[in-house]
């Protein structure tokens, strides 16, 4: 199969044209689509006519398929009216049905993040379909954190070198969380590099965000919140963003290592429907571990 890349702006994503996913793909069109994907960082499929089956077929080109491990579930009875924790399909969406939603992350804005940043084994990527879309809003931001590594200054670069952030999410919640009210037994959480090495390129990369990165480790409360603030201002660099704006029929795959990405907020009274998968990870390379790049 042949195709077209087309970058969508300056620093990440590309949009990738005259491919029909639905249908098998040979090894040398995922070749290229993987050289592609590690190039741009998040590729955009328009047009797309895929059932889960065809979605999931898609996905598993790119590794194991991801499940929703969620070790809580049985024991938070906040949980367990909800979706389906185990199913490689995540529904994310603020329909209900009979009184309970039909998946997860339901209305409202979404702060910039890293998917499942707060797991000892991160998923290394997602795949999002959109089924049904609001008029306005709803649309998913991206930030290339190669590049948000690359601008800072020598003096942060030093100072978060070695360091460790506490990556913490509840998906109930939705929000970034207070750890002066909260109980992080009964929460997932992680203590992950503030900066990563991409286990295929070798690149450093932020692996901090507004959403569930909390704690510096071993500074105060207001170190810590000061020096994230501060390298907020270079991972949220509107010079660095990608904002893709949602036509049903859209699936977007995007690196969770290297990239933050964030949702804009919508009209609540609009349904809004995606399906979600994912690309099981491994645990986080250090950007200082001196590893060698995968081959």
């Amino acid at each position: 199969m042949t195709f077209t890349v087309h970058p969508l702006s300056a620093h990440i994503g590309a949009e990738i044209r005259g491919l029909d996913i639905s249908k098998p793909l040979d090894g040398d069109t995922v070749a290229a689509l993987r050289q592609a994907w590690l190039d741009h960082i998040v590729l955009v499929f328009r047009g797309q006519e895929i059932d889960p089956s065809q979605q999931r077929n898609f996905v598993s080109y790119w590794g194991e398929i991801g499940r929703r491990a969620n070790r809580l579930a049985a024991k938070n009875p906040r949980k367990q009216d909800g979706p389906d924790y185990e199913s490689p399909a995540m529904l994310v969406s603020n329909i209900r049905e009979n009184g309970k939603p039909i998946g997860v992350l339901p209305d409202g804005e979404l702060w910039f993040h890293h998917d499942m940043c707060y797991a000892d084994e991160p998923n290394r990527a997602s795949f999002l379909y959109s089924i049904k879309v609001p008029s306005q809003g709803g649309n998913t931001k991206f930030g290339n954190m190669y590049q948000a590594y690359d601008n800072l200054p020598q003096r942060l670069k030093e100072r978060i070198e070695g360091r460790t952030i506490l990556q913490a999410f509840d998906e109930i919640q939705d929000s970034r969380l207070d750890l002066t009210k909260v109980d992080l037994t009964d929460i997932k959480h992680y203590y992950q590099p503030m900066v990563l090495r991409h286990p295929e390129t070798g690149r450093r990369a932020l692996y901090v965000n507004r959403l569930m990165s909390h704690e510096v480790e071993g500074l105060t409360h207001a170190q810590s919140d000061e020096l994230l603030e501060e390298l907020y201002s270079y991972t949220e660099d509107p010079a660095l963003i990608y904002e893709h704006v949602w036509k049903p029929g859209d699936l977007l795959m995007w690196d969770n290592l290297c990239s933050i990405h964030a949702r804009t907020d919508f009209p609540r009274d609009q349904h809004r429907l995606m399906r979600r998968m994912t690309i099981s990870g491994s645990a986080v390379i250090p950007a200082w571990d001196i590893r060698p790049a995968a081959e």
